[in-house]
């Protein structure tokens, strides 16, 4: 029984297309062998020739990698080959001989070039500060338009050391300036401004040298307040009294005048700001100030011996309870008559008024 006949392997059509030249071993090769040539006729072209034989190499899936890293080394070392060496001195490889041609390595003979040193290129001319009118002192809304007006551009910033953002230029005044050119060509100013009443820092983005609180105990109201005002941060009007005792009152304006300070807030040695009034605690001069050391919350009180809410230095009626100073005819809520009037009546059937002969009834 005879064997059926085995297929022959199909012959390979001329027509089909081939890899392209660049990409055959051949080309890969030739590449790598034209690193050195072209490196000796320049640097340049052999550094060319071997990235384009690295890029093909690694290229051509069908090598191992182990293969492109070794063909990529000795690529390297074909251009490294034939790289000129740059002398230690700094002297070029190649120098003319004495008949005019030119001599390589060993057989080179140095000959002096003389060459004429480089001109120094000219350095810019310092370019003068431009001129501004002294806008210190001004508010800074006012001396931003003005300086917008004479043909700078305007930047601010805080001229302390709190470095706040400036909000509402109005209240703001300039402190510092300085002014310079940018890359436009554009003359600039900057202005170091503080909130307006705080005196100007001893220089730019110091700390503000706030005055500070005299001492001003036992010193009368007219004299305490003109102290204050004469500082320069707080206005007058924002210089307030108050009783330094829970219980007592001051008289009317004007009629306080010579009564004492006890107390200052802000206290003796601190910074009187202009963000903040000044309180002054008073005394009548015949009570004397409370003991030192008090806290704000244990205020004491003046002697009320018959507890009707009236110290008893200006009490009109030391001995009842039932009226004071600003009850003279008795207190509304009371529970009987007045204890020293000419009719000790009672109440006007529990209702609590203090009657007869009263306006409450």
């Amino acid at each position: 029984m005879s064997r059926p006949p085995v297929p022959s392997p199909p012959s390979p059509d001329p027509a089909a297309p081939g890899p392209r030249w660049w990409l055959t071993v051949r080309a890969r090769v030739g590449f790598f062998l034209a690193v050195p040539v072209l490196g000796l006729i320049s640097p340049y072209l052999g550094c060319v020739m071997m990235v384009v034989a690295i890029v093909l190499v690694w290229k051509d899936r069908s090598w191992s990698r182990g293969v492109k890293v070794a063909a990529t080394v000795v690529a390297l070392a074909l251009l490294g080959s034939v790289a000129p060496d740059r002398p230690e001195d700094g002297t070029p490889p190649t120098a003319a001989r004495a008949d005019g041609k030119t001599a390589v390595g060993a057989d080179a003979v140095r000959v002096p070039v003389r060459t004429t040193p480089p001109s120094p290129s000219p350095s810019p001319t310092p370019r003068p500060r431009p001129t501004a009118k002294d806008y210190r002192g001004m508010s800074l809304d006012d001396a931003r338009e003005a300086a917008e007006a004479a043909g700078f551009g305007v930047d601010e910033h805080d001229a302390s050391d709190e470095d706040k953002s400036i909000m509402m230029r109005l209240n703001w005044t300039v402190c510092f300036q300085r002014t310079g050119w940018i890359s436009s060509g554009t003359k600039v100013i900057d202005f170091g401004a503080v909130k307006k009443g705080a005196p100007c820092p001893r220089e730019d983005g110091g700390a503000i040298p706030w005055p500070t609180m005299p001492d001003l105990v036992w010193k009368t109201w007219r004299t305490a307040h003109k102290e204050v005002a004469a500082l320069g941060t707080v206005p007058a009007d924002r210089v307030r009294a108050s009783a330094a005792y829970v219980n007592d009152q001051l008289p009317d304006t004007g009629e306080y005048d010579d009564w004492r300070v006890c107390a200052s807030d802000p206290a003796k040695g601190g910074n009187v700001t202009a963000d903040a009034g000044v309180t002054l605690e008073l005394t009548h001069p015949d009570n004397g100030c409370p003991e030192p050391g008090r806290t704000d919350g244990d205020r004491p009180s003046l002697p009320d011996r018959d507890d009707d809410g009236d110290p008893d230095y200006h009490d009109p009626f030391p001995r009842d309870r039932h009226r004071n100073s600003a009850f003279p005819h008795g207190l509304p809520g009371g529970s009987g008559g007045s204890s020293s009037g000419p009719s000790g009546g009672g109440g006007s059937g529990g209702g609590g008024w203090n009657c007869p002969r009263t306006r409450w009834c």
